[in-house]
């Protein structure tokens, strides 16, 4: 069978759909589509051909998305949602159903998976949704279209003219070793220069090499939405070959960006990994999301086995902020953390927000004390972004802080990311409006400008123009009055 997979254009530009926080980033930051991909190569194992399109990193307008998938005449269509952009990807999938005549489809992604009966109602044309992990649903999907009843297939919500049918859940994948390598559907579908990470030097690929969370952040989308809370792990040989097969398939990526949750949620894993790139011979630098609870071992292991620079969320510099979003760290735990990283040689990029519960003028300056007490390579600073099908986004609603059910107000009209919720004392345009001063009061920093220009001199072919590329996108909002 025929089947298009699509990332549908948004407002023109690279909107970052895969992005936890979807957006067209200020740093440039365009995510692979991963999940995409998983689904794209769980169909292609399966015997289908797949037309994978990537339409905000490739340049494709909705005019040009529609004329190639018709040519290209699939029975089934995915079409890949997000909150900021559902509204648009609604109708993207609206209009290739019409387009294309015979065909089935079905959305995609984290928005329609916590609203699967809303985003049909608001798309009637629309066969279904496959609520979360969805590699499985759409491979099973795809048989019964070629004879069975879709009702029979675990893990979707499907459209019977308009009377919507929740089928059995599907139960997560627990053999992560048994999907296919990103990187071989990468090879046959993307070009890495399409996509940028601002924190990674250019071009580099992002991998997943676990699924879930085992911590319980209130505000956390892919743990909470896609993957129910379920923490599993690929075997750390299987995370080797990926590694292996990215750097055959793509000479010219100069780093992997493990693009986990948690990818620390185990400090012994992380050796396991590290232990088997080292056996490996892995020569390609790496970034990582981890947990300031990473061991220093586990740090010096990831740093002998090529990692580079490690990304933590240390959110809040107010312990009764990080309690009431159940981060379960502490402010403590995140300063001795940096001490850590600094021991191993790490370079660390810190993760700061604005806007949680019990937040207030006092605990926004403390976070920002505390980020620049951290001392950490680079930093960012986000207004609250709360998401269907989050506990954060519930506690919101209930208290009626979020100001609007209008979802394309989660970013602006040019598609940078916005807040809409109002804490007590705090509007949100407050909260943006801190965010933007906190940015420029922790970059330019003299310190910080000496040290950035110390490193840059010391490493100009590779810390020197990963910084200078970020530099060139991220300045006009940085100077923005």
């Amino acid at each position: 069978m025929k089947v298009a997979v699509v990332n549908p254009p948004f407002l023109g530009g690279r909107f970052s759909r895969t992005s936890r926080s979807p957006a067209i980033n200020k740093s440039g930051t365009l995510y692979w589509p991963f999940w995409l991909a998983f689904g794209t190569g769980s169909l292609e194992a399966a015997g289908h051909e797949v037309l994978f399109l990537d339409c905000p990193a490739s340049g494709i307008d909705e005019d040009e998305l529609v004329r190639r998938v018709t040519a290209f005449g699939p029975r089934m269509i995915v079409v890949d949602t997000s909150t900021p952009s559902i509204y648009s990807d609604l109708a993207v999938a609206s209009r290739l159903r019409g387009s294309v005549k015979g065909s089935d489809v079905f959305l995609v992604g984290t928005h329609s998976s916590a609203l699967p009966e809303e985003s049909l109602r608001l798309a009637p044309v629309v066969t279904g949704v496959a609520v979360g992990e969805y590699d499985l649903t759409l491979v099973e999907a795809a048989s019964a279209l070629e004879g069975g009843s879709l009702c029979e297939v675990p893990g979707l919500v499907v459209n019977r003219d308009m009377e919507l049918v929740r089928t059995a859940d599907r139960p997560p994948i627990r053999d992560l070793d048994a999907l296919p390598f990103l990187a071989e559907v990468y090879r046959r579908h993307l070009v890495p220069a399409q996509y940028f990470f601002a924190a990674a030097r250019y071009p580099s690929a992002m991998v997943i090499t676990s699924r879930g969370c085992p911590y319980r952040c209130s505000f956390c989308v892919w743990p909470q939405v896609m993957h129910r809370g379920l923490y599993r792990t690929r075997s750390a040989g299987n995370v080797a070959e990926e590694f292996r097969l990215m750097a055959e398939a793509f000479p010219d990526v100069r780093e992997i960006v493990v693009e986990d949750d948690t990818f620390s949620a185990d400090s012994r894993r992380v050796e396991e990994v590290s232990e088997a790139l080292m056996a490996a011979g892995n020569r390609l630098p790496w970034t990582a999301n981890v947990r300031a609870t990473l061991s220093l071992e586990a740090m010096r292991k990831m740093k002998a086995a090529g990692c580079r620079l490690i990304i933590v969320g240390y959110e809040s510099g107010s312990q009764e902020v990080l309690d009431r979003v159940t981060k379960g760290t502490t402010v403590e735990q995140n300063l001795e953390f940096a001490e850590r990283a600094r021991k191993a040689r790490l370079m660390v990029h810190g993760c700061f927000m604005a806007g949680n519960p019990g937040e207030t003028r006092e605990t926004l300056e403390q976070t920002l004390s505390m980020a620049i007490r951290l001392r950490p390579d680079t930093a960012q600073f986000f207004p609250i972004m709360a998401y269907p099908g989050t506990r954060l986004f519930e506690q919101f609603r209930e208290s009626g802080s979020i100001r609007t059910n209008d979802y394309s107000k989660w970013v602006t009209p040019e598609g940078l990311h916005n807040c809409v919720v109002d804490l007590p004392g705090l509007p949100a345009a407050e909260l943006v409006g801190w965010c933007n001063s906190a940015r420029k009061r922790f970059y330019l920093r003299p310190s910080y400008l000496l040290y950035k220009a110390v490193q840059t001199l010391a490493h100009p072919t590779t810390e020197g123009r990963r910084t200078l590329r970020a530099f060139r996108t991220f300045r006009k909002y940085l100077f923005r009055r």
